[in-house]
């Protein structure tokens, strides 16, 4: 599709973290026009910053949504660089349950010590697991590890927060892929600490902290629109997409229409199925298989409420915490102490999680929460990893990308991690022609080669050249890949 002759212009729908690095990578060649489509008033999807009113002080601001991530964010932090922004280091902290239950990252407790055989037994296992692929993809953790006799004290106190804090399962973590669950520990492009035999977590693994997000979106969309190649639209959500073989025709909410080459929905699956007026039968099948889940997060400085349900200790200065519920112990709420990696805040803001209200809204505590000291809430949504998801959706989501001149791209379509966002939204940039840009960083290429074999369906072919920062070829783009 693309060539030195014609430019082509692309639609891309969204602006979080996928449509962003899609349209950063476009616009770098002169052979594309992108168009970027947002419903919302800025960029940066679900990473937004709020700033505080009410009990905060004028002029003080927070992230919210996403907080910040591993150094193996390499796609993430290479975006970030070329748009001028560098992170800021932090070491990871985390606490635990409470009590009979309390465990954290930097000292052994009596559950740890309690439960170190099913430790040690969990590291064997994960090696069967690895072996067993792609078959342990089909089978859900939680199945293995009653199968396998561990505790459950193991299962909901230890294993299941742990993997619902890092990759976003929430409380579907026990009907996750079992290969999934391997590859957050073992897996060198994906994991973010070292598997523990005798504590499970043990280190403070280095990680860093995103500056102000909508900054940094901000100074992306200028790079892009910089190229003169990119334009953002904000405010214009998508009504109708309709593909024939002239190219897409793209409706916007005033009732706008407008021609394109091709679409990237770099939007929620059924924001995307919504959207086209007709998809065909594997598109329905395949984006309608996408489950969600509603959850609601409360930002607010209520410490009563933390020391009521978590263990504080202000000497080792936790960032994260994890509880269960009493009566069902592989529920979790999660809660942040804001103010321990983002240092404008001088005093401590907690974010609370409250997750899936169709099945535990029941057992949330949010009314405990003092009305007084609560500073925002925001609903969001997040999507299943459950084993179904590896089997109904990723698998055949090769068999998507590129026809009728569509593309799909989110962390839906994978995992729910920032750097799996920004990477998607490459690889659709990849497959329309773009050159990756960081092809240079072994792990990073290594990450969008797993990606693209695994979600694209096709092996990446390195470029002849490597375009950076603001110095663009004039034939830097290779044809559409098939």
């Amino acid at each position: 599709m693309a060539s030195a002759s014609k430019q082509q212009r692309i639609l891309i729908v969204g602006s979080g973290a996928a449509g962003t690095a899609a349209a950063c990578s476009l616009a770098r060649h002169p052979e594309f026009s992108v168009e970027v489509w947002e419903a919302a008033a800025q960029a940066g999807g679900v990473a937004t910053s709020e700033v505080l009113s009410a009990n905060g002080s004028p002029g003080t601001w927070l992230n919210d949504g996403v907080q910040g991530g591993s150094p193996t964010y390499r796609n993430t932090l290479w975006l970030h660089e070329e748009a001028g922004i560098s992170p800021r280091p932090v070491d990871f902290r985390v606490s635990f349950g409470r009590d009979g239950t309390a465990w954290n990252n930097t000292a052994s407790t009596p559950l740890v010590d309690r439960l170190r055989p099913d430790i040690q037994r969990f590291g064997k296992l994960l090696e069967w697991i690895d072996r067993a692929e792609p078959l342990s993809a089909l089978v859900p953790i939680g199945l293995v590890l009653r199968a396998g006799r561990f505790s459950k004290d193991f299962r909901d106190h230890m294993l299941y927060p742990l993997v619902a804090l890092f990759f976003g399962t929430g409380n579907q973590t026990r009907r996750v892929s079992a290969a999934l669950i391997s590859r957050v520990f073992r897996d060198e492009k994906l994991r973010l600490f070292d598997f523990d035999p005798e504590r499970l977590l043990s280190q403070r693994p280095p990680m860093f902290a995103f500056d102000r997000l909508s900054e940094i979106y901000e100074k992306m969309v200028e790079m892009t629109e910089r190229t003169g190649r990119g334009v953002f639209h904000f405010d214009r959500p998508v009504e109708r997409i309709e593909r024939s073989s002239d190219g897409v025709h793209a409706t916007d909410a005033r009732g706008a229409v407008e021609h394109f080459d091709a679409v990237v929905f770099a939007c929620p699956a059924n924001v995307a199925l919504r959207a086209l007026s007709k998809p065909s039968l594997r598109e329905r099948a395949v984006l309608g298989s996408v489950q969600y889940f509603d959850d609601i997060t409360v930002t607010h400085t209520d410490r009563a409420y933390m020391e009521r349900y978590y263990e504080l200790d202000d000497e080792r200065g936790d960032q994260y915490f994890v509880r269960t519920y009493p009566d069902t112990s592989d529920r979790i709420e999660m809660s942040f102490d804001l103010s321990h990696y983002q240092p404008q805040l001088e005093s401590s803001i907690y974010q609370t999680i409250f997750l899936d209200r169709a099945s535990d809204e029941s057992r949330w505590t949010i009314d405990e929460i003092d009305p007084g000291q609560i500073l925002f809430s925001k609903p969001w949504t997040q999507f299943s990893h459950t084993w179904q998801h590896y089997v109904r959706v990723v698998p055949w989501l090769r068999f998507l990308q590129g026809r009728q001149r569509t593309y799909y791209a989110g962390s839906w379509t994978l995992a729910n991690t920032h750097e799996v966002a920004t990477i998607s939204g490459f690889a659709a940039a990849y497959r329309l022609g773009a050159a990756y840009p960081i092809e240079k960083d072994e792990l990073a290429l290594a990450q969008f080669e797993t990606y693209l074999g695994v979600v694209h369906g096709i092996a990446f072919e390195r470029a002849s050249s490597v375009l950076s920062g603001d110095e663009l070829s004039e034939g830097g783009a290779s044809t559409l890949r098939a």
